[in-house]
């Protein structure tokens, strides 16, 4: 069951494009959000000499979102290092403790299982040049981390970045707190499975797509559809193109499109296993 949230958001020059700490309420960590061009500035915060987590956010040429993982005992250091070093980011995320209670191993611990997170999600691309490695810390250090990590995620999401939350996280229930889930069956091989989702649809790994594309089809349809091929996404396998991950698309349509290969309205083309559309199962 989950519970409400307070989280306590501080604009530290008063602006929104400026430094932003934020709090979440009965939890000792800190979150800082910092654009590239206000690192130099950060000298006024104390606590960013500490131990802990940082996460380098930024976008490639194609708008692909990248991020890079890292730890460090005194963390406005590195971020000044990284200044000079990596030039793809333009904000960074930072993780620390309130009562400097975080130490090297803890901070080894957290950058592994973030890096792993972060991997199996699937969202961004990671820049890390390596595999971070785990530390070795007590049974109860590894419960708290864990519990750290969980309140990480959240305030991450909630700083706009959702690099650890999983694809296929539905905001239609069913009673039984189930993923509703909806079916594309249609000619030339096209048999997929997805669902909506808070920021977009979700067709779902190894759902089936057509080999080839109406005449009819838009251009811009076309052009993303071969995009999807060669990055991968779409994998032939005999007559048919099968989804090698779980994928957003923007709408429900677009999804439709890729599937089908031709112009469509995902409203009415996706279906429950129960036959109604997506439009009428938001209706009612």
């Amino acid at each position: 069951m989950n519970f409400g949230k307070t989280i306590r958001l501080f604009l530290i020059e008063g602006d929104p494009n400026g430094r932003w700490a934020c709090e979440l309420s009965n939890w000792n960590g800190k979150a800082y959000k910092i654009p590239r061009t206000k690192v130099k500035e950060c000298d006024d915060r104390g606590d960013l000499n500490n131990t802990g987590i940082y996460l380098l956010l930024g976008k490639d040429e194609e708008n692909n979102e990248l991020i890079y993982l890292g730890e460090a005992e005194n963390i406005l250091k590195r971020l000044s290092q990284h200044l000079i070093q990596k030039d793809f980011w333009n904000e960074v995320i930072v993780f620390v403790s309130k009562d400097n209670n975080l130490n090297k191993a803890h901070a080894k611990y957290l950058e592994f299982r973030l890096h792993e997170i972060a991997a199996k999600c699937g969202r961004y691309v990671i820049q890390n040049g390596n595999t971070p490695t785990p530390s070795t810390i007590s049974e109860s250090d590894t419960a708290e981390m864990e519990e750290f990590i969980q309140n990480l995620r959240l305030l991450t999401n909630t700083l706009g970045h959702k690099v650890f939350e999983d694809k296929v996280e539905s905001i239609f229930q069913t009673a039984s707190n189930q993923i509703k889930k909806f079916y594309l069956k249609a000619a030339r091989g096209a048999d997929a499975i997805g669902m909506p989702t808070s920021d977009g649809f979700v067709v779902l790994k190894n759902s089936k797509a057509t080999l080839d594309t109406v005449n009819s089809i838009t251009p811009s349809f076309l052009k993303k559809r071969d995009q999807l091929i060669s990055k991968g996404v779409l994998s032939r396998l005999e007559s048919f193109y099968v989804f090698s991950e779980d994928y957003i698309f923007s709408s429900p349509s677009l999804a439709a499109v890729m599937v089908m290969g031709r112009n469509a309205n995902g409203l009415t083309e996706w279906k429950s296993e129960e036959g109604l559309t997506l439009k009428d199962y938001e209706s009612i």
